[in-house]
């Protein structure tokens, strides 16, 4: 290509709601356009760099075995009503009537019409495993879609399916899946991490997110320092906290603290630590018809993790909350609640309806000090071993100063970029949809499935997040737009113009992806496009080059050396390997 006949409108003009570093290069580069919230175009250079990243993508799950199809973007909604979703995913689902009032949505994501597809054509083990994918166009209404491709309403996703006759046979797939997104970031040069995750609203039993470290992530994941444990900030796990020296012991007893409503207050009543308080956070769930409230107990300098609590609330009491909400200061003392002194002892007495939920942190501990469900009255001398029958789940916060759950080494806090995402499904979908087989005995059985998800167009921005300088993009090898852009210095030089084209169909005949910048702009200009759309290499043809040295600069880095003309080919094949 030429760069005279490339459409890549590039300018210096930072655009104002660019927050992140590839959301502004990839405007000022001509990789894209937006097109309204959240919704963008792809231009030449940036639909070239989504190819490659596609290209990636389909060597390594074809050579897993993995079978390339494609879905409809437009999914009749009586096939997320019949999996349960419709309801459940929320407003970032977006639906919409045809002209014969049937209701469609655009999907975000493809597990109901797969199962369909399965549910119609599979019908014995012995076709048995199966995997699809594809790489399409999603859609999720985002609330507040930002940081160009990081969080838009429209992306490009790839999404695999896999189909199985054996939770053993899908534990198999999820592990080459595992190896196959390793495979992947590889590939494109990432520095990544699989992490333990929350399944979210696509469900599960098991899921893990593959993660970009990079300090714009919106993301937080807990990182041992010691072992390869590796978890999302929502549902990471710690070791059991050590006991502070100073326990406050006594024989149980109810104790009047004036003006004690928070754990601050009651912890400089008592002169204790917060470690040994019994904090309790109140909130009601959202249910598909209604709300119920639960209270959750934890160690008074503990904080609640929201997606924890939600899926211990949908454990314990059988439920399929949508989310928990906030519970006024009216709406607790209507239930007969005084607000800052709850505490386990009488509490569904008093509420009969209400969900109670210990933290696993607070199992068989003793010498703690909670509210006594009346004004300003605690207990003391609390001990949980004495109560029957507690629910106890991880529901706290971990935090930087925790330690790893499996070898109790130092955990760190990593900010991060979600790229990937697996999924054991198991019977979910299949059971809610009535898609079944018949086994090796001829009875009929529910197929066990896996989802397997890649932010396609996410990437180019978890690339240059990680990669880029102050000067503009920095891809990795396997992404860049061009290999090598061939830049003549004089384009009015018609001998450099000639050796600049001699090089350039050179590099074209060695299959080596090559852009040609023979544009009539003055040298700077050339160069400062070089370094904002950062093809991989720049050949300078200058004065020099006339003599056979030919300057070599890698846009990683910007290091620059001096080649001789005739060793151009086999340097530029060796550096692009």
């Amino acid at each position: 290509m030429r760069f005279s006949q490339l459409f890549a409108p590039t300018t210096k003009e930072i655009p104002k709601d660019a927050v992140l570093k590839s959301h502004r290069f990839m405007v000022q580069g001509g990789f894209i356009q937006q097109m309204g919230s959240g919704l963008y175009h792809f231009l030449p250079l940036g639909h070239k760099v989504l190819s490659k990243i596609r290209g990636v993508i389909k060597e390594v799950m074809d050579s897993y075995g993995a079978q390339e199809c494609t879905l409809g973007f437009v999914v009749p909604a009586s096939l997320w009503q019949e999996s349960g979703r419709f309801e459940q995913y929320g407003k970032e689902l977006l639906s919409f009537l045809d002209r014969k009032n049937n209701p469609c949505v655009l999907s975000p994501t493809h597990e109901e019409p797969i199962t369909e597809i399965i549910k119609a054509h599979i019908k014995s083990y012995k076709q048995l495993p199966l995997n699809l994918y594809q790489t399409h166009t999603k859609f999720r209404d985002e609330i507040r879609p930002r940081f160009g491709l990081m969080r838009a309403r429209e992306f490009v996703m790839k999404d695999a399916y896999s189909f199985h006759a054996s939770t053993e046979c899908l534990d198999r797939e999820f592990e080459r899946m595992h190896a196959a997104y390793s495979e992947i970031f590889i590939k494109l040069g990432l520095d990544f991490r699989a992490v333990e995750a929350d399944s979210g609203a696509i469900g599960g039993s098991k899921s893990k997110e593959f993660v970009v470290l990079a300090e714009c992530g919106e993301d937080s994941v807990f990182v041992c320092q010691q072992c390869n444990y590796a978890a999302n900030v929502e549902i990471a796990k710690r070791a059991k906290r050590t006991e502070p020296d100073n326990v406050p012991k006594a024989r149980f007893a109810k104790f009047h603290t004036p003006n004690t409503p928070t754990i601050e207050a009651l912890s400089a009543f008592f002169k204790v630590p917060p470690y040994f308080l019994m904090k309790a956070v109140i909130k009601k769930a959202r249910l598909h018809e209604g709300t119920r409230p639960v209270v959750f107990f934890l160690r008074g300098d503990d904080q609640l993790e929201g997606t924890k609590a939600l899926n211990a609330f949908n454990k314990s009491a059988q439920q399929n909350a949508l989310e928990l909400e906030e519970m006024s200061v009216q709406e607790i003392t209507e239930l007969g609640l005084p607000v800052g002194y709850i505490g386990a002892y009488g509490v569904k007495n008093l509420v009969p309806d209400i969900e109670v939920i210990f933290d696993v942190d607070l199992q068989e501990a003793d010498c703690l000090i909670c509210g006594a469900n009346e004004l300003d009255a605690h207990f003391v001398g609390v001990d949980l071993s004495t109560f029957a029958n507690l629910n106890y789940q991880d529901i706290a916060q971990t935090r930087p100063e925790d330690t790893c759950p499996e070898c109790q080494g130092p955990l760190s806090e990593k900010r991060s970029i979600e790229v990937g995402h697996i999924f054991k499904l198991g019977n979910k979908y299949s059971k809610s949809m009535e898609a079944r087989y018949l086994d090796q005995e001829g009875r009929l059985q529910y197929f066990e499935m896996g989802c397997y998800g890649i932010g396609v167009s996410r990437l180019m921005s978890a690339i240059l997040e990680q990669n880029s300088d102050k000067k503009g993009c920095v891809w990795s090898k396997a992404s860049a737009p061009f290999e090598v852009v061939v830049i003549v210095a004089n384009s009015k030089d018609s001998a450099l113009e000639a050796l600049g084209t001699a090089i350039y169909e050179e590099l074209k005949g060695a299959k080596i992806d090559v852009l040609l910048d023979d544009r009539l702009d003055r040298f700077g200009a050339k160069m400062a496009d070089f370094e904002l759309i950062g093809c991989s290499y720049a050949l300078i043809i200058g004065k020099q080059a006339l003599e056979g040295q030919i300057e070599l600069i890698a846009r990683q880095g910007l290091g620059k050396r001096v080649i001789a003309r005739e060793t151009i080919v086999p340097t530029l094949l060796e550096a692009l390997t």
